[in-house]
């Protein structure tokens, strides 16, 4: 269950704050189908190496990541996307403050 409103606007990098030294979630949208989530990462935070049974879609809102992919480096900026493949090990590192859209959609 999600605490967003249904039928309203949302300026989605202004609907998750910043916690000093966190990593904060806030799920928009879950179903069997798959979830909408806004992630916001302090400097220096991360989310260790792990892996998902389906593809990613980051939605860079602001600030700069780093995310590992197989051992690559992508440093996404606000604006852009980045799909990472369904069972890559992959990792995010805030290389900035940064905010994030992740949808998530089960086949």
């Amino acid at each position: 269950m999600t605490d967003m409103e249904k039928g309203k606007v949302l300026v989605a990098d202004k609907a998750i704050e910043y916690v000093d030294g966190g990593v904060v979630s806030k799920e928009l949208v879950h179903t069997k189908a798959g979830s909408v989530t806004l992630f916001s990462f302090d400097q220096g935070q991360q989310l260790s190496e792990h892996s998902a049974p389906f593809d990613v879609l980051l939605n860079i809102l602001e600030g700069e990541p780093e995310v590992m992919i197989d051992g690559t480096a992508h440093h996404p900026k606000a604006g852009e996307i980045l799909i990472i493949p369904a069972n890559h090990p992959h990792a995010v590192k805030a290389v900035t403050k940064f905010k994030m859209q992740i949808t998530m959609l089960r086949g």
